[in-house]
């Protein structure tokens, strides 16, 4: 989810309902497209919500479509889902994943652990 519409790639306008967060405020969907790089990594289906504060990116979402996200210690890898080929890898800073999906790109992931949405707990990805 972001409510920046410059992250996406292409993006198509449709009021969709809303999204309740954690704090029970909602926010309304106004579209979805794709977000990333044509290069390196397209994650689709990403809503965009009038409003949203922060940009978020479920890892639920991405393993469904078939991703390999692995977490260790200081890194988390996210893996193409046939070749298990490493497409990205984030760098712990702290108590953050950081991930830098393509400078020219100038989209940045972080992973922030178990964040409740108000539609269960989850893990997200939070790009900037």
């Amino acid at each position: 989810m972001t409510g920046d519409k410059s992250k996406f790639l292409s993006i198509f306008f449709k009021q969709e309902g809303h999204v309740t967060y954690g704090d029970n405020n909602k926010g309304r969907i106004l579209g979805r497209g794709s977000i990333g790089n044509k290069d390196i990594l397209v994650i689709h289906d990403v809503l965009y919500v009038e409003g949203l504060k922060q940009n978020l990116l479920s890892i639920n979402q991405l393993c469904d479509k078939g991703y390999q996200v692995m977490f260790k210690s200081n890194t988390c890898e996210i893996c193409l889902p046939n070749t298990k080929e490493v497409m990205l890898v984030g760098k712990r800073v702290i108590n953050v994943y950081l991930l830098d999906i393509s400078s020219s790109c100038s989209i940045r992931c972080l992973l922030s652990s178990k964040m409740n949405l108000g539609f269960g707990i989850e893990e997200l990805l939070i790009f900037t």
